[in-house]
């Protein structure tokens, strides 16, 4: 190996919401990361058009004058923007003739295989040495859209890190009681209304429990889907929109959850999920993304289609009032956070990808 290893991390900014910004932030705690030097190069945050062409141009330069002496870049992408941004530091890194990892954070298979755009992952997946997806069915789906075979290898993102405390005489609202955890951003696609529909259907025969919907809306029609949805179906007083939660308040709003639900159209692998298994919450989920390769339905989570309200209706039903249940599946969550998703294990596989790419050796 070579002396002092170097690799940039070509990411969206630290301070950016979503899942490639916490999973870089948990690379970022592995022994790996000191290791191998790591420079994170944030080239995205949210906001106004000039912050981000300043955020891009900033990571341009920083880049350009870091990649000659680095011996691997890492670039996390996502959707086709963020391939847009990715493909110029692509470029450069291969001009250098530097090893890349390119690994794949998608929200939805369609993005591979819609022909106005797949031309363009083909290129760039094409110049990596080496492919990272979230899971055994991206790697599928990866090899379906770009064709290929031997170079790429999936890499679960973790769980978080939960440290145990007594929450049981902390009383702060909207977190008093049973309540059944939705977060995320709230639109069509993440299926909060699905949820909320469902709910009301049993929600007079559970008074004293409530859907909490944690996230905040992402255009208007949804901010008028929020407001007006619990009204029209009568269970107002039994659904909470706390709005974005965040740092304590966020910790705390998983830890005095009952029961998580994903109703998602489609994910990568969602970091939701994955927090709710930290906190050893039973979760009730759609088969999204990377989740069928996973989950076992009624062993570790119950699943339902997406936009399928009678069945989360049951689901949610089912894991109401049987207590034995929801204590199992909170079992397994837990199991699943300490092993196959532990965060040291998937910094472990990181390390171990990152020395077999610098060294040359088989990966």
């Amino acid at each position: 190996m070579k002396h002092n290893p170097r690799v940039l991390v070509v990411a969206t900014s630290r301070k950016t919401r979503g899942g490639i910004t916490s999973v870089v932030k948990a690379h970022e705690t592995g022994e790996q990361w000191k290791k191998y030097h790591c420079r994170w190069i944030q080239t995205h945050r949210d906001g106004p058009a000039w912050r981000k062409v300043l955020y891009f141009v900033r990571a341009y330069l920083q880049f350009f004058f870091l990649v000659p002496f680095c011996d691997l870049v890492h670039i996390h992408v996502a959707s086709y923007s963020s391939l847009k941004r990715k493909k110029y530091f692509m470029a450069l890194a291969k001009l250098w003739h530097k090893k890349v990892i390119a690994h794949f954070h998608p929200h939805k298979p369609e993005v591979l295989f819609e022909k106005s755009t797949q031309n363009e992952y083909i290129k760039f997946f094409k110049q990596a040495d080496k492919i990272v997806a979230l899971s055994p069915q991206w790697v599928k789906w990866l090899k379906e859209a770009i064709n290929i075979t031997d170079n790429v290898t999936y890499i679960f993102n973790p769980c978080p890190t939960v440290i145990n405390r007594d929450v049981s005489n902390i009383e702060k609202e909207p977190f008093n009681g049973n309540y059944i955890l939705f977060a995320g951003t709230l639109y069509r696609r993440k299926g909060f209304d699905t949820l909320i529909k469902a709910f009301a259907k049993i929600a007079a025969k559970y008074p004293n429990w409530k859907v909490l919907l944690a996230g905040n809306p992402k255009e208007e029609k949804d901010v008028e889907l929020m407001e007006s949805l619990p009204n029209k179906l009568g269970i107002e007083k039994q659904i909470v929109f706390p709005g974005w939660i965040v740092g304590e308040d966020k910790d705390l709003m998983f830890r005095k959850a009952a029961v998580f639900c994903l109703a998602s159209s489609a994910e990568g692998f969602p970091m939701a999920v994955l927090d709710a298994w930290a906190y050893g919450l039973p979760c009730v989920v759609t088969p999204a993304g990377g989740l069928p390769d996973i989950v076992e339905d009624g062993k570790n989570a119950l699943m339902f289609d997406y936009g399928d309200v009678d069945k989360l209706a049951v689901q949610l039903d089912r894991i109401i009032s049987d207590d034995a249940l929801r204590k199992s599946i909170a079992a397994e969550s837990l199991k699943l956070a300490h092993t196959t998703f532990n965060i040291r294990n998937i910094n472990k596989q990181i390390e171990r990808l990152y020395y077999n790419l610098i060294n040359g050796t088989n990966v």
